[in-house]
């Protein structure tokens, strides 16, 4: 998918509303437009678009910033356009307007499948539109076709110690100009001794063959998984530490893969794409010391002793939302359909049952709801993906997704270098010294 960002951007357009008689026409049409024709169509009404936006609204203010603001992290201060998706605190995600229930309803699936496509989801994230599945299954023949990993970049991969964190390695591939689910795959193996890499499939779709590279191609249920997994994972608005970071290096006009290896780099961090090892470590800490078939009053009494050491809850709360993460629900239907019986599953659910209401009682928590990472590990260690350090990786993956598209969208319409003000403390304390 990156290898084909650089033919995408170089005519980018934003893919906003289009009739309904419109899309209905592109499903019936006889020669379907590719992604690269949709995206030239689109652009000249989208520039026009945002020009008539800056006109109409440019001058208005959003509200006063807080110096509250400044020093804790820029939360909630209003100062990107992302276009791909926006975060609502009651609602959750919507891509392109569209709820996860309704992408899960709307978008293509694989023959015989039930999860979405992720290509569809890109095409939505840089069009606006619902593609067709013989759009979304051309998409996917596109990214095969540009997979294969050159010979040096091998090398340096084969070359890194098992010692080397994946997502370093993951970050140097990237940079070194490669496509992600490829070197994802040979990173998995080289660190695990999975064997040799097989081919890439170009009959298969992007999910297919990450599962493949990975060694899990025959179990169809991890495939669902990973059609699902990328889906929700793959854009949250722009505020996050991988989205900002990777829209703030492409403003400098660095190439697209030196702005997704900064994203990479962004979601390495603890506080950001390593959550979901936090809750497995966490819950596989509480099923050794309780049991697997604990009584809730066993698995409150861990809660709140966990609390009372000092520590949070992982998994539970979000700096946004303020209801249970859409993204989380996803996956526990999938569970539900899935693997009912299994026993993390089920501590899960328990934990699910308990914990808000503990959080509420302790006051530790705006939102006492889980979020997307309370449930992925537990996912994906039941169909024997167990290393956790690499679970950061498949994050990055997905997030290639929503970086990408918005990548595509600021070269299309001139975003400019981003060039915030800055403030010390010394200075703060003179700007406001002689003010109520």
């Amino acid at each position: 998918m990156a290898s084909a960002l650089r033919a995408s951007i170089k005519k980018t357009g934003s893919p906003f509303a289009r009739s309904a008689a419109s899309a209905r026409f592109m499903s019936t049409a006889s020669k379907q437009a590719t992604l690269k024709e949709r995206l030239a169509e689109l652009i000249p009404a989208a520039q026009e678009q945002v020009k008539a936006a800056r006109a109409e609204h440019g001058k208005k203010s959003f509200g006063p910033v807080l110096v509250d603001q400044l020093y804790g992290g820029m939360r909630g201060l209003p100062a990107l356009i992302w276009e791909g998706s926006v975060l609502d605190p009651e609602e959750g995600i919507r891509f392109r307007g569209k709820t996860i229930p309704e992408i899960q309803d709307l978008l293509p699936k694989a023959p015989g499948g039930s999860e979405p496509l992720p290509e569809g989801l890109f095409w939505l994230l840089v069009t606006g539109e619902i593609p067709t599945y013989e759009q979304v299954a051309e998409l996917s023949k596109d990214w095969a076709a540009r997979a294969a990993i050159p010979d040096f970049v091998e090398e340096i991969l084969d070359r890194c110690p098992p010692t080397l964190h994946p997502m370093s390695q993951f970050s140097l591939a990237v940079t070194a100009d490669c496509e992600a689910a490829q070197h994802a795959g040979r990173i998995y193996r080289n660190i695990y001794g999975r064997g040799k890499l097989p081919s890439i499939d170009a009959q298969k779709d992007y999910s297919h063959n990450l599962s493949t590279l990975l060694g899990f191609g025959e179990n169809p249920a991890f495939v669902e998984l990973m059609r699902l997994y990328i889906t929700i994972h793959s854009d949250h608005e722009g505020g996050n530490v991988s989205a900002h970071t990777g829209k703030l290096v492409g403003s400098a006009l660095s190439d697209p893969f030196l702005s997704y290896a900064a994203a990479l780099n962004g979601l390495a961090g603890p506080l950001h794409g390593l959550a979901n090892q936090e809750v497995l470590v966490w819950l596989t800490k509480m099923q050794a010391k309780i049991g697997e078939d604990a009584s809730d009053e066993a698995v409150k009494e861990y809660v709140w002793s966990t609390l009372k050491g000092g520590q949070v809850v992982p998994g539970y709360g979000h700096a946004v939302l303020r209801k249970t993460d859409p993204r989380y629900v996803a996956q526990r239907e999938f569970a539900l359909k899935h693997l009912p019986n299994d026993k993390l599953f089920k501590l899960v659910s328990q934990i699910y049952n308990i914990v808000p209401g503990v959080l509420l009682e302790a006051g530790k928590a705006k939102n006492p709801w889980p979020n997307v990472d309370a449930h992925s590990g537990a996912l994906l260690t039941y169909y024997g993906l167990t290393e956790m350090q690499y679970y950061t990786v498949l994050f990055g993956v997905s997030r290639a997704f929503g970086v990408t598209a918005q990548l595509i969208w600021d070269r299309a319409l001139g975003a400019p270098l981003e060039r915030p003000k800055s403030y010390s403390t010394d200075a703060i304390n003179k700007l406001f010294k002689d003010k109520n």
